[in-house]
């Protein structure tokens, strides 16, 4: 069982930068593969970054591709999400999650998720 809490979210100008924070629960920690996703008002929730138990592999959304860096730390049992130069369109809850099967874009594959952490980005 993993348990996962964000935070660091918060309000920020266009441009600006804002580094969110998922740390979890249990000592098994550095054998989940981790994601962050997002979704905003009446969307479906998108896929944001991903990163491998060891951190050596990482993906990313095309959205957010060279704005974003996801690392984690197993010493920790924490992930993050560094987001520069934040766009009005980067507005919605972030949800970080864990999974088993590797790290990927699809939300099926990971079994634990956060109750997220709201980015909002003004214009």
């Amino acid at each position: 069982q993993v348990q996962l809490v964000e935070s660091g979210g918060g309000l920020v100008q266009a441009g600006g930068s804002l580094r969110l924070s998922c740390a979890a629960s249990g000592r098994t920690f550095s054998m989940y593969a981790m994601g962050w996703f997002r979704q905003a008002p009446g969307n479906e929730r998108e896929f944001v970054a991903a990163i491998s138990w060891s951190g050596g592999t990482t993906y990313y959304a095309d959205s957010v591709k060279g704005r974003f860096t996801i690392s984690r730390d197993n010493t920790k049992n924490t992930v993050y999400l560094q987001m520069n130069s934040l766009k009005p369109e980067d507005t919605a809850v972030y949800y970080c999650a864990a999974g088993q099967r590797g790290p990927t874009w699809s939300p099926k594959s990971y079994d634990y998720w956060g109750q997220g952490t709201q980015v909002t980005v003004s214009s």
